[in-house]
């Protein structure tokens, strides 16, 4: 197995297991809400995300590395913006969907299965894009 694979099959392990209480609480503690989130960016930084971005309805956004869709569903219900969310692993990808649909955003999201190196768009098919905790 090559050392990309092994990467991309820990996160579909990670992803897979579902959120525990504890982790919920961890999360809500460091970035201010509970998203099932993998990284550190706070509510505030997603918020700073949004006014630098401009982003507001009409505006199309690509999160790359979305994981279980934070911070870009947080962004797409506080500013009407249309996302995509791209990733690798289907259970994260899963879990966003999921996401999408409670929060009433599946008309403004959607997923694609795809690396930040291997993106299947044409060039200016977005406004904005965002790729928090990834590199």
């Amino acid at each position: 197995m090559s050392p990309r694979e092994r990467i991309i099959d820990r996160f579909r392990e990670r992803y897979g297991q579902p959120v525990s209480d504890a982790a919920a609480a961890v999360e809500r503690g460091a970035i201010g809400g509970s998203f099932g989130a993998s990284g550190y960016t706070t509510l505030a930084q997603a918020g700073a995300l949004a006014g630098r971005l401009e982003l507001r309805p009409g505006v199309r956004l690509l999160d790359v590395g979305a994981g279980r869709g934070w911070p870009g569903l947080y962004l797409a219900a506080q500013t009407g913006c249309e996302v995509v969310l791209a990733d690798v692993p289907a259970p994260a990808l899963r879990a966003a969907l999921a996401r999408a649909e409670e929060q009433g955003l599946l008309s403004r999201s959607s997923i694609v299965m795809a690396s930040g190196t291997h993106l299947p768009f044409r060039g200016r098919s977005f406004d904005a894009v965002v790729h928090t905790d990834t590199l």
